[in-house]
C-alpha cells in the first residue's frame, strides 16, 4: 500500500487535511499549535493509499517536542510520498525553509507542496515565494473547504500507477481493533511499543502526552491488529482545557469502534471510581474487554494475590452484565504477561464469533429452570419460558419467548446469564439477555 505523510510546521492545517483526505475525524483539530505529537495512520477515503498525519515540525525546546519530531522525521524517511503543508496567509517563513531542507534530506520521495488556507486570495501573502522551498509549482489548497483536492489525487495517482488499482481499501476493516484506554501515566504508550516493538508512541513521565487516538496496524502473536492508542482520561475536574476536552472525547469514541478494549490500571495504586466508569462504557457498549494490571513487576510479591482478588472483587461487584472479569498482570515495561494477555484477548474474539447451537442453549435454559423454577409474578401468574436462540454477538445476546407473565426480575435474570456463561464458556463476555412476549391468545 502506498504510504504517504503530511509534514509542515506547526498548524498550517495538517491534520485538518488527514481528516478531509480520510473522510474521518481522527486527527484532534485545533487552533492552538503542537497539538499533535505522535504520527497518527489512516486510509484515504476511496484509495488505497495509507496516510500519516504527523507532529508539526518544530526546533527542540524539549525532550517532548524532540520526541515529535524525530517520530514525523522517521514517518517522512519510510514514505512514498510527503504532502508538504504551509500556510498560504502567513506566507513564507524561515521555519518553512529550515523544515524543507531537511525533508529533502530525509527522502528520496516525490513531495508535493501544498499552500493551505487558500480559500480567500485576498487573504493570501505572495505564492511565488514558495517556489523557493525547491519543491516545484505550489497548490493552492483548502483543507477546511476540501478545495483543491484532484491535484493532490493526481500527483498520487501517478505515484502508485495502476499496479494499486485492486488493493483493497477496507482491508484495515477486517483486521481485530483493539483500543488502549485508561487514565493519564498508566503505562498505555509503553504497553503499544512493547506490542509494536518499536518507539513508536512518545513515552514520557508525565500525564496527557498523548492528545490523538493513533491506529496502528501491525501483526502481534500471530495475528493482524489494529492498536488504537488513546488519550489518559481523568476525572471531569481534572480536565483544565478544551484540547484535553476533544482529547477525552476521541478516546471515549475508541470504545465504539473498537472490537476489544484493553484498560490499563497502574498496579501500584489502588483502583479509582473512573476505571470502573471506563469498564462500565465497554460492557454497555457490548465490547470486550480485558484489564491490564500493568506496573505488577513494582508491587510487592507477598500482597499481589490480596490485591488481584480485592480487584476481581470490586469489578465483579459492580457489574452484573459480566460474570468472570478478564483480569490479568503484565508489566509494559518488561514484557512479562503481555504475550500471554493478547493470546487470552484473541481466544475471547474467537468464541464471540461463533454461534451457539440453538438446541444446545434450549437443553441449558431448561436444565437452569429444573434447578430454580422461574418466581411468580407481580400478578400471581406462572412464569412459562417457551424457546431460547442466540441472536446477536457483541454483546451475545439470547432472546427468550415467554409466555404468561413477562415481567420476569433481574435476579433471575442474571441466574440465567451466569448459568449460559458457563455452560457456553462466555463467561468473559458481555452478554444481554431480552424477553419475548409470546401473543398465543390459546396458551
Amino acid at each position: 500500500m502506498l504510504k504517504i505523510t503530511i509534514a509542515g510546521r506547526p498548524n498550517t492545517g495538517k491534520s485538518t487535511l488527514f481528516n478531509a483526505l480520510t473522510g474521518t475525524r481522527d486527527a484532534l483539530v485545533h487552533d492552538r499549535p503542537g497539538v499533535t505529537r505522535d504520527t497518527i495512520g489512516g486510509v484515504v477515503k476511496n484509495r488505497p493509499w495509507e496516510i500519516f498525519d504527523t507532529a508539526g515540525l518544530e526546533s527542540a525546546r524539549g525532550e517532548l517536542e524532540k520526541n515529535s519530531t524525530d517520530m514525523a522525521l522517521d514517518a517522512i524517511s519510510s514514505s512514498d510520498a510527503v504532502l508538504f503543508v504551509v500556510d498560504g496567509r502567513v506566507g513564507l517563513t524561515s521555519a518553512d525553509t529550515e523544515w524543507a531542507r531537511l525533508v529533502r534530506r530525509k527522502t528520496r520521495a516525490p513531495v508535493l507542496l501544498l499552500v493551505n488556507k487558500s480559500e480567500s486570495g485576498r487573504r493570501m501573502a505572495d505564492t511565488h515565494e514558495f517556489y523557493k522551498l525547491g519543491f516545484g509549482e505550489p497548490i493552492m489548497i483548502s483543507a477546511e473547504h476540501k478545495s483543491g483536492f484532484d491535484a493532490i489525487y493526481e500527483f498520487m495517482d501517478k505515484i502508485a500507477g495502476d499496479t494499486e488499482n485492486n488493493i483493497d481499501t477496507n482491508t484495515n476493516e477486517k483486521k481485530l481493533k483493539i483500543a488502549i484506554l485508561g487514565q493519564p501515566n498508566v503505562g498505555k504508550s509503553t504497553l503499544v511499543n512493547r506490542v509494536l516493538g518499536q518507539t513508536r508512541q512518545i513515552v514520557m513521565d508525565a500525564p496527557g502526552i498523548t492528545r490523538d487516538t493513533v491506529k496502528i496496524p501491525t501483526n502481534f502473536y500471530g495475528r493482524d491488529i489494529i492498536l488504537m492508542d488513546t488519550a489518559g482520561l481523568r476525572r471531569k475536574a481534572g480536565v483544565r482545557d478544551d484540547v484535553e476536552t476533544l482529547s477525552a472525547l476521541k478516546s471515549l469514541d475508541a470504545i465504539e469502534k473498537s472490537d476489544v478494549v484493553i484498560l490499563v490500571v497502574d498496579a501500584t495504586r489502588n483502583i479509582e471510581n473512573q476505571a470502573l466508569g471506563i469498564a462500565s462504557r465497554v460492557y454497555d457498549a457490548g465490547k470486550i474487554l480485558c484489564v491490564a494490571l500493568n506496573k505488577w513487576d513494582l508491587v510487592e510479591p507477598e500482597i499481589r494475590d490480596e490485591k488481584l482478588l480485592k480487584l476481581k472483587h470490586q469489578f465483579t461487584n459492580s457489574f452484573h452484565q459480566i460474570i468472570k472479569p478478564m483480569i490479568l498482570a503484565i508489566s509494559a515495561e518488561t514484557g512479562m504477561g503481555v504475550r500471554n494477555m493478547f493470546r487470552r484477548v484473541y481466544e475471547q474474539w474467537d468464541i464471540s464469533n461463533t454461534d451457539a447451537p440453538t438446541s444446545l442453549i434450549n437443553r441449558i435454559i431448561e436444565k437452569l429452570i429444573d434447578a430454580r423454577q422461574p418466581p411468580m409474578s407481580r400478578l400471581k401468574r406462572p412464569m412459562k419460558i417457551k424457546f431460547a436462540r442466540q441472536t446477536g454477538r457483541h454483546p451475545m445476546k439470547i432472546t427468550i419467548n415467554v409466555g404468561g407473565a413477562s415481567d420476569i426480575p433481574e435476579s433471575y435474570t442474571r441466574y440465567l446469564r451466569r448459568g449460559l456463561a458457563t455452560e457456553l464458556h462466555w463467561e468473559h463476555l458481555p452478554i444481554v439477555i431480552e424477553y419475548k412476549k409470546d401473543d398465543n391468545p390459546f396458551d
